[in-house]
């Protein structure tokens, strides 16, 4: 209903045919918000306004309260005319601004002012800055909620995130005349008890409906705005909130679960979500014989195939009971449930045949099939990846102190289940099935479980490998990827990364940062590219992958929340050793604490400037290279006291950066703020004498390499 001030509840709902499940609920919320935004920025909404979105199957909708019926009128300001353009040589109102006021409809301003009001009108003169112009000042009427649904019902059609669209014949149209994702047969807006006339897919909005397919008694007519959702639920049976038919589906999953553990990945039930409009969830079984299939699998087929929801027991492992949520409610869900136990019966019976076919060979011999599985028509087959993988995996082991042998019998077998039945069918299953097949051909423990983990991490948050033979095979997974594809030229380029390689350099960091791992970056990429010896499709491109990597590491530390001068400080300098960043950005951290800290930032920046026109590049990190003074040509003062305060610190910080001490080596640099500032108080560096200018500069190169042992501190100076 509308309130005396015109506002109501305003209704928006298309109906459909079933629209594609994974991605209804980014639909349902791009379509509600999209008619939002639009009502919003036409002043339609009321500060107390409400929305909410709904998506079914077969529907998107958005009720949003206290919508007004007009929108209010607006006070607008139109720059016009320059104030010369506007008075002619004799200081009256111009020809031009007269013609321009009579265009607009209001000859009646023109005065020789250039200051005048009539109504709700006003012209008047303000500078913009630049220059005197006269401005129109007026009062727009608001407008329609028709127009406005309009237009924003429009552009919520336009801006859809759909995944395919559908050509077909609208109603009383011709064929294909008509493109949505799929075909849309009634419009339903309703502003309080009153039809807003719009239009859109070449339907006329109305206030009739479409229930439930099986459950509803047929066409629904809605009273008004507020009796939608209720009017719906109870007449058309359906739940028209994704939300709380989401939530229903997982009280029914708890209450049907009988103690055990609903596995509901959130992908899932979203999807199950999507199917169904009044969700009924019911329990089925299955033979206990197919839990000798290994429970991936198992999962996977119920998830996947059937749309079900597994359950495990306290022990993690799977039981033979699965859950199913249905969209009709009969009163005997008997035939339901046995329906259901039969198709996933021989869902269940063919996992048990991939599994058992697969396991008759053992992973070793599978080997060599993969000489026929093309991995990229410039970089060869899966088998030409094998080689280069095992060459680059014995590297990294061997810098990591991981066992070469076992990382080499790893990296042999770490693709081969892609040749299995199992994985042809489960994709995602690949690492995984290779490790059960090599458990049951008798492999290492450490062997089984790089396959696995080879592949890890796989996104976001993922695991990652947790001993030294999974890290080596991993890092060598990843580095054989980067260095090929670069090679090749296949770079990611703007949002575009075809095959992942910002994933493979962000595992690459995680696993060497996280897992603590010594492995100096630079040595790995040479080690990666030295393995396409061979390959004339691939150049050398280590200085690009080097510079991709950290860029990938600048962004992970970012996130880790450090500042971007704090990053800046350690990742400009092309570090080699990840491993060490943490440390020395909590350093960095604790350094920034100190009061001399900005003092001696400006000064790091300034040496770096006098060093860079002088000619003299600064080398980062390493023990710094030895004082070569002349000290006879040093004046006694400041600059004696510089040069013997970094001749006895250096030292200092650099057995405390030797043994990891990266916060102790900046903060002892704190005790030598008083000689830097009396040095740059009392001292001209650039002396007339060569000599003595050239002396003072290596001892600013000294002073430089001292302060950026740890990081860059000059990046810190604001």
């Amino acid at each position: 209903m509308s309130d005396s001030a015109g506002t109501a509840t305003l209704v928006v709902e298309l109906v459909t045919d079933e629209l594609p499940p994974k991605a209804l609920k980014a639909l349902g919320d791009a379509f509600a918000g999209a008619i939002e935004r639009g009502l919003a920025e036409r002043h339609f909404l009321e500060p107390a306004s409400a929305a909410a979105a709904y998506a079914t199957p077969r529907r998107l909708a958005i009720a949003i309260g206290a919508v007004r019926a007009v929108a209010p009128d607006e006070e607008i300001t139109e720059k016009l005319l320059p104030v010369k353009v506007a008075r002619d040589a004799s200081g009256a109102v111009s020809q031009a601004f007269a013609k321009k006021l009579a265009a607009m409809g209001r000859p009646h301003l023109a005065t020789a002012s250039l200051d005048a009001a009539s109504g709700s009108d006003r012209i008047f003169t303000q500078s913009d800055g630049k220059a005197d112009y006269v401005y129109l000042k007026s009062l727009a009427k608001g407008g329609s909620l028709q127009v406005a649904l309009q237009a924003a019902l429009e552009d919520a059609i336009e801006r859809l995130p759909i995944p395919k669209v559908m050509a077909y014949a609208g109603a009383g149209g011709y064929f294909n005349d008509v493109r949505f994702v799929r075909p849309a047969h009634r419009l339903v807006a309703l502003h309080g008890d009153a039809v807003v006339p719009i239009t859109a897919l070449g339907l006329d909005a109305g206030r009739t409906t479409l229930g439930h397919r099986f459950l509803s008694r047929g066409e629904i007519a809605i009273a008004s705005a507020d009796a939608w959702a209720p009017t719906l639920e109870a007449e058309g049976k359906v739940m028209p909130s994704f939300a709380a038919r989401r939530a229903a589906i997982v009280a029914g999953l708890d209450g049907s679960a009988n103690g055990a553990t609903v596995i509901a990945p959130e992908a899932l039930l979203d999807e199950v979500t999507a199917l169904v409009e009044m969700p009924q969830v019911y329990a089925g079984g299955f033979d206990a014989a197919f839990l000798d299939v290994p429970q991936e699998c198992l999962i996977l087929t119920m998830q996947q195939n059937q749309k079900y929801f597994a359950l495990a027991g306290d022990d993690g492992r799977l039981v033979n009971r699965f859950l199913v949520v249905a969209n009709i409610a009969p009163a005997d869900p008997a035939a339901i449930v046995e329906g259901n136990e039969r198709v996933l019966r021989a869902r269940l019976a063919d996992a048990k045949f991939f599994y058992d076919q697969d396991r008759r060979d053992p992973l070793a011999t599978r080997v060599g099939r993969l000489a026929s599985v093309v991995y990229h028509n410039r970089l060869g087959s899966q088998m030409d990846r094998v080689e280069r993988v095992r060459a680059i995996a014995a590297t990294v082991a061997r810098t990591i102190g991981a066992d070469a042998r076992l990382a080499d019998r790893a990296a042999l077998l770490a693709k081969a289940d892609l040749v299995t039945d199992m994985v042809g069918e489960f994709p995602e299953l690949q690492g995984t099935m290779g490790r059960y097949y090599a458990l049951a051909d008798g492999e290492a423990p450490e062997v089984a479980d790089a396959i696995a983990a080879h592949y890890a991490p796989r996104f976001a948050g993922d695991a990652l490998p947790a001993t030294g033979v999974a890290q080596a095979v991993a890092l060598a997974d990843k580095l054989e990827s980067l260095a090929g594809l670069f090679g090749i030229g296949q770079a990611p380029t703007g949002d575009k990364d075809p095959f992942g390689l910002r994933r493979a350099a962000l595992g690459i960091i995680r696993i060497v940062v996280e897992r603590e791992l010594a492995a100096p970056i630079g040595p790995l990429v040479d080690a990666a590219f030295a393995s396409f010896r061979g390959v004339p499709a691939v150049q050398d491109a280590s200085v690009d992958v080097l510079a991709f990597l950290n860029e990938r590491l600048r962004g992970y530390l970012r996130e880790q929340g450090y500042t971007a001068t704090q990053v800046a400080a350690v990742v400009d300098r092309m570090p080699g050793d990840y491993w060490l960043v943490p440390a020395q950005l909590a350093a960095i951290r604790a350094f920034e604490k100190l009061p001399e800290a900005p003092a001696l930032a400006a000064a790091n920046k300034r040496i770096a400037n006098i060093l860079r026109k002088s000619g003299i590049e600064l080398v980062y990190g390493g023990a710094v290279q030895p004082l070569a003074l002349n000290h006879s040509l040093l004046t006694p003062g400041a600059e004696k006291h510089l040069a013997g305060t970094f001749a006895e610190i250096a030292t200092d910080v650099d057995s405390r950066c030797r043994a990891g001490d990266w916060t102790g080596a900046l903060v002892a640099l704190a005790a030598t703020r008083p000689a830097v500032d009396a040095f740059f108080d009392d001292v001209m560096v650039m002396a007339d004498d060569p000599a003595v200018r050239a002396n003072r500069l290596e001892l600013l190169r000294f002073v430089a390499a001292t302060m950026n042992r740890v990081a860059d501190i000059g990046k810190l100076a604001q």
